[in-house]
Protein backbone atom coordinates (compact mmCIF):
# COMPACT_ATOMS: atom_id res chain seq x y z
CA UNK A 1 0.00 0.00 0.00
CA UNK A 2 1.49 3.97 -1.66
CA UNK A 3 0.19 6.65 -0.07
CA UNK A 4 0.50 9.66 -1.10
CA UNK A 5 0.56 12.78 1.63
CA UNK A 6 -0.11 16.42 0.51
CA UNK A 7 1.79 19.00 2.20
CA UNK A 8 4.02 22.35 1.41
CA UNK A 9 7.51 23.48 1.72
CA UNK A 10 8.16 24.62 3.14
CA UNK A 11 6.12 24.84 5.54
CA UNK A 12 4.93 28.25 7.71
CA UNK A 13 5.15 26.44 11.00
CA UNK A 14 6.20 23.41 11.88
CA UNK A 15 3.29 19.96 12.00
CA UNK A 16 3.38 18.77 15.04
CA UNK A 17 1.13 15.91 13.52
CA UNK A 18 3.88 14.45 10.74
CA UNK A 19 6.60 12.54 12.37
CA UNK A 20 3.78 10.77 14.08
CA UNK A 21 1.75 10.14 11.40
CA UNK A 22 4.57 8.84 9.41
CA UNK A 23 5.92 6.29 11.99
CA UNK A 24 1.95 5.23 12.56
CA UNK A 25 1.35 4.37 8.95
CA UNK A 26 4.91 2.69 8.50
CA UNK A 27 3.66 0.62 11.86
CA UNK A 28 0.51 -0.15 9.64
CA UNK A 29 2.72 -1.56 6.85
CA UNK A 30 1.51 1.76 4.40
CA UNK A 31 4.07 2.90 2.78
CA UNK A 32 3.82 6.94 2.96
CA UNK A 33 5.89 9.65 1.34
CA UNK A 34 4.91 14.02 1.76
CA UNK A 35 4.97 15.63 -1.14
CA UNK A 36 4.67 19.15 -1.30
CA UNK A 37 1.47 20.17 -3.64
CA UNK A 38 3.73 22.94 -5.67
CA UNK A 39 5.89 19.61 -7.57
CA UNK A 40 5.42 19.39 -10.83
CA UNK A 41 6.49 16.04 -11.36
CA UNK A 42 5.42 13.65 -8.33
CA UNK A 43 1.57 14.68 -9.28
CA UNK A 44 1.96 13.12 -12.81
CA UNK A 45 1.98 9.32 -11.10
CA UNK A 46 -1.69 8.88 -9.79
CA UNK A 47 -1.37 7.53 -6.04
CA UNK A 48 -4.18 7.78 -3.38
CA UNK A 49 -3.23 11.03 -1.51
CA UNK A 50 -4.87 12.37 2.02
CA UNK A 51 -4.08 15.89 2.23
CA UNK A 52 -2.92 17.30 5.21
CA UNK A 53 -0.69 20.42 5.94
CA UNK A 54 -1.23 22.58 2.51
CA UNK A 55 -1.15 25.50 4.31
CA UNK A 56 -0.17 27.78 1.84
CA UNK A 57 -2.63 27.00 -0.89
CA UNK A 58 -4.58 30.20 0.76
CA UNK A 59 -2.35 32.48 -1.16
CA UNK A 60 -2.89 30.80 -4.39
CA UNK A 61 -6.58 29.07 -4.31
CA UNK A 62 -7.22 28.91 -8.02
CA UNK A 63 -4.23 26.46 -8.45
CA UNK A 64 -4.62 24.41 -5.50
CA UNK A 65 -8.48 24.15 -6.81
CA UNK A 66 -7.11 22.74 -10.04
CA UNK A 67 -4.27 20.79 -8.40
CA UNK A 68 -6.98 19.06 -6.27
CA UNK A 69 -9.74 18.40 -9.36
CA UNK A 70 -6.67 17.08 -10.97
CA UNK A 71 -5.37 14.26 -8.33
CA UNK A 72 -9.00 13.25 -7.63
CA UNK A 73 -9.67 12.62 -11.62
CA UNK A 74 -7.00 10.18 -11.20
CA UNK A 75 -6.73 8.68 -8.23
CA UNK A 76 -8.72 8.09 -4.42
CA UNK A 77 -8.67 11.14 -2.17
CA UNK A 78 -9.06 11.66 1.38
CA UNK A 79 -11.04 13.81 2.28
CA UNK A 80 -13.28 14.07 -0.92
CA UNK A 81 -13.05 16.30 -3.48
CA UNK A 82 -16.81 17.36 -2.98
CA UNK A 83 -16.24 17.83 0.54
CA UNK A 84 -12.63 20.16 0.16
CA UNK A 85 -14.11 21.98 -2.36
CA UNK A 86 -16.92 22.94 -0.19
CA UNK A 87 -14.85 23.90 2.41
CA UNK A 88 -12.18 26.33 1.10
CA UNK A 89 -13.89 29.70 1.29
CA UNK A 90 -15.40 30.47 4.89
CA UNK A 91 -18.77 31.02 3.44
CA UNK A 92 -19.60 28.13 4.88
CA UNK A 93 -20.18 29.86 8.08
CA UNK A 94 -23.34 31.91 6.40
CA UNK A 95 -24.31 28.96 4.46
CA UNK A 96 -24.03 26.83 8.11
CA UNK A 97 -26.44 29.76 9.87
CA UNK A 98 -28.57 29.31 6.78
CA UNK A 99 -29.31 25.83 8.24
CA UNK A 100 -30.23 26.94 11.66
CA UNK A 101 -26.34 25.79 12.98
CA UNK A 102 -25.27 27.74 15.92
CA UNK A 103 -22.14 30.16 14.25
CA UNK A 104 -20.52 33.11 15.54
CA UNK A 105 -21.99 35.56 13.89
CA UNK A 106 -20.13 36.62 10.36
CA UNK A 107 -20.39 39.46 8.12
CA UNK A 108 -18.95 38.46 4.66
CA UNK A 109 -17.45 41.28 2.25
CA UNK A 110 -16.47 40.67 -1.37
CA UNK A 111 -13.43 41.47 -2.94
CA UNK A 112 -12.73 44.80 -4.43
CA UNK A 113 -16.00 46.04 -2.69
CA UNK A 114 -16.20 49.18 -0.36
CA UNK A 115 -17.88 48.77 2.89
CA UNK A 116 -18.89 50.94 5.75
CA UNK A 117 -17.80 49.21 8.48
CA UNK A 118 -18.22 51.11 11.08
CA UNK A 119 -21.70 51.79 10.06
CA UNK A 120 -22.37 47.71 9.67
CA UNK A 121 -20.64 46.77 13.23
CA UNK A 122 -22.65 49.58 14.84
CA UNK A 123 -25.84 48.70 14.02
CA UNK A 124 -25.12 44.68 15.09
CA UNK A 125 -23.68 46.49 18.47
CA UNK A 126 -20.21 44.74 17.58
CA UNK A 127 -17.85 47.13 19.46
CA UNK A 128 -14.80 44.45 19.69
CA UNK A 129 -14.39 42.66 16.43
CA UNK A 130 -12.12 40.05 14.38
CA UNK A 131 -11.18 40.66 11.18
CA UNK A 132 -9.86 37.93 8.60
CA UNK A 133 -9.59 36.18 4.99
CA UNK A 134 -12.19 34.63 3.91
CA UNK A 135 -9.89 32.18 3.00
CA UNK A 136 -7.20 31.63 5.59
CA UNK A 137 -4.93 29.04 7.63
CA UNK A 138 -2.65 29.64 10.78
CA UNK A 139 -4.43 32.75 11.63
CA UNK A 140 -2.98 34.82 9.01
CA UNK A 141 -4.15 38.39 8.48
CA UNK A 142 -6.32 37.58 11.79
CA UNK A 143 -7.32 40.95 13.91
CA UNK A 144 -8.84 41.96 16.72
CA UNK A 145 -9.55 45.91 16.24
CA UNK A 146 -11.06 46.89 20.35
CA UNK A 147 -9.57 51.06 19.80
CA UNK A 148 -11.72 52.00 17.66
CA UNK A 149 -13.71 50.80 14.51
CA UNK A 150 -12.26 53.51 12.19
CA UNK A 151 -9.34 51.04 12.90
CA UNK A 152 -11.45 48.24 11.39
CA UNK A 153 -12.45 50.25 8.23
CA UNK A 154 -8.80 50.49 7.67
CA UNK A 155 -7.54 46.79 7.36
CA UNK A 156 -10.30 45.91 5.94
CA UNK A 157 -9.96 47.85 2.65
CA UNK A 158 -6.16 47.06 2.96
CA UNK A 159 -7.47 43.33 2.25
CA UNK A 160 -10.28 43.84 0.67
CA UNK A 161 -8.01 44.99 -2.00
CA UNK A 162 -7.20 41.17 -2.64
CA UNK A 163 -9.13 38.77 -0.95
CA UNK A 164 -12.57 38.41 0.49
CA UNK A 165 -12.80 39.13 4.11
CA UNK A 166 -14.94 37.98 7.33
CA UNK A 167 -15.44 40.49 10.39
CA UNK A 168 -17.30 38.71 13.30
CA UNK A 169 -17.85 40.16 17.45
CA UNK A 170 -15.18 38.85 19.41
CA UNK A 171 -16.09 36.42 22.09
CA UNK A 172 -14.85 36.57 25.64
CA UNK A 173 -15.19 32.78 26.12
CA UNK A 174 -12.05 32.63 24.09
CA UNK A 175 -10.19 33.78 27.28
CA UNK A 176 -11.31 31.51 30.25
CA UNK A 177 -13.40 28.54 29.02
CA UNK A 178 -11.68 28.78 25.57
CA UNK A 179 -11.67 28.11 22.30
CA UNK A 180 -12.55 23.87 21.75
CA UNK A 181 -11.19 22.32 18.90
CA UNK A 182 -13.31 19.06 18.50
CA UNK A 183 -11.53 16.09 16.18
CA UNK A 184 -13.28 13.86 14.28
CA UNK A 185 -11.52 10.55 12.78
CA UNK A 186 -13.46 8.35 10.66
CA UNK A 187 -17.20 8.53 12.04
CA UNK A 188 -16.76 9.78 15.24
CA UNK A 189 -15.99 12.85 17.68
CA UNK A 190 -12.21 11.30 19.67
CA UNK A 191 -11.32 14.30 21.87
CA UNK A 192 -11.06 18.40 21.91
CA UNK A 193 -8.11 20.18 22.76
CA UNK A 194 -8.44 24.15 24.27
CA UNK A 195 -6.78 26.93 22.34
CA UNK A 196 -5.73 29.90 23.08
CA UNK A 197 -6.85 33.30 21.26
CA UNK A 198 -4.32 33.89 18.24
CA UNK A 199 -3.98 36.03 16.05
CA UNK A 200 -1.26 37.25 13.16
CA UNK A 201 2.33 36.39 13.75
CA UNK A 202 1.34 34.85 17.21
CA UNK A 203 1.40 30.78 18.38
CA UNK A 204 -0.60 28.13 18.92
CA UNK A 205 -0.81 27.26 22.31
CA UNK A 206 -2.92 23.60 22.89
CA UNK A 207 -4.09 22.08 26.11
CA UNK A 208 -3.96 17.85 26.47
CA UNK A 209 -6.70 16.29 25.56
CA UNK A 210 -10.16 17.07 26.83
CA UNK A 211 -13.58 15.62 26.85
CA UNK A 212 -16.19 16.80 24.70
CA UNK A 213 -19.08 17.99 26.37
CA UNK A 214 -22.57 16.95 24.51
CA UNK A 215 -24.24 20.39 23.73
CA UNK A 216 -20.69 20.94 21.93
CA UNK A 217 -20.65 17.41 20.56
CA UNK A 218 -24.39 18.32 18.99
CA UNK A 219 -23.09 21.61 17.39
CA UNK A 220 -20.23 19.71 15.59
CA UNK A 221 -22.60 16.82 14.60
CA UNK A 222 -24.77 19.31 13.32
CA UNK A 223 -22.07 21.27 11.43
CA UNK A 224 -20.61 17.89 9.75
CA UNK A 225 -24.49 16.90 8.75
CA UNK A 226 -25.76 20.62 7.60
CA UNK A 227 -22.68 20.12 4.84
CA UNK A 228 -23.61 17.05 3.81
CA UNK A 229 -20.31 15.61 5.33
CA UNK A 230 -21.58 12.87 7.20
CA UNK A 231 -22.85 11.53 4.18
CA UNK A 232 -19.04 11.18 2.13
CA UNK A 233 -16.29 9.38 3.36
CA UNK A 234 -15.23 11.34 5.66
CA UNK A 235 -11.82 10.54 7.22
CA UNK A 236 -11.38 13.49 9.20
CA UNK A 237 -12.84 16.54 10.44
CA UNK A 238 -12.08 19.39 12.97
CA UNK A 239 -15.08 21.67 14.55
CA UNK A 240 -13.88 24.66 16.39
CA UNK A 241 -16.32 26.21 19.05
CA UNK A 242 -16.56 28.68 21.47
CA UNK A 243 -19.11 30.26 23.87
CA UNK A 244 -21.26 32.95 22.95
CA UNK A 245 -22.51 35.69 25.41
CA UNK A 246 -25.05 33.32 26.52
CA UNK A 247 -23.02 30.11 27.13
CA UNK A 248 -24.26 28.17 24.37
CA UNK A 249 -21.36 26.50 22.12
CA UNK A 250 -21.38 28.31 18.35
CA UNK A 251 -19.12 27.00 15.57
CA UNK A 252 -15.89 29.60 14.80
CA UNK A 253 -14.72 27.10 11.93
CA UNK A 254 -15.31 23.83 10.35
CA UNK A 255 -11.83 22.42 8.99
CA UNK A 256 -11.97 19.58 6.49
CA UNK A 257 -8.85 20.37 4.45
CA UNK A 258 -5.94 20.59 6.60
CA UNK A 259 -6.67 20.56 10.18
CA UNK A 260 -4.30 20.24 12.75
CA UNK A 261 -5.54 16.88 14.73
CA UNK A 262 -3.65 16.89 17.74
CA UNK A 263 -2.29 13.36 17.37
CA UNK A 264 0.34 14.13 20.12
CA UNK A 265 -2.70 14.72 22.96
CA UNK A 266 -4.89 11.59 21.92
CA UNK A 267 -2.73 8.53 20.77
CA UNK A 268 -5.79 6.13 20.05
CA UNK A 269 -7.13 9.71 17.58
CA UNK A 270 -3.90 8.41 15.56
CA UNK A 271 -4.54 4.37 15.62
CA UNK A 272 -8.18 5.38 14.51
CA UNK A 273 -6.53 7.71 11.73
CA UNK A 274 -4.62 5.05 10.27
CA UNK A 275 -7.21 2.09 10.79
CA UNK A 276 -9.37 4.34 8.69
CA UNK A 277 -6.47 4.94 6.03
CA UNK A 278 -5.93 1.20 5.96
CA UNK A 279 -9.68 0.02 5.52
CA UNK A 280 -9.91 2.35 2.69
CA UNK A 281 -7.51 0.40 1.02
CA UNK A 282 -8.56 -2.40 1.47
CA UNK A 283 -11.59 -0.94 -0.11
Amino acid sequence: MILRIATCRPLPEPDADEDLLLEALQSAGIEAQMVSWHDPVEWQRPATTVIRSTWDYIHDLEAFTRWATAVAATSAMWNPLKIILGNLHKRYLIELAACGVPVTPTLLLERGKSADIYAQCAARGWRDVVIKPAVGAGSFETRRITATLADADAVCRRLLAERDVLVQPYLDSVEHHGERALVWIDGEFTHAVRKSPRFSGGVENVSDALPIAPAERAVGEAALAAVGALGEDLLYARVDVAKDAAGHPVVMELELVEPSLFFLQNPPALRRFVAGIARRFQR
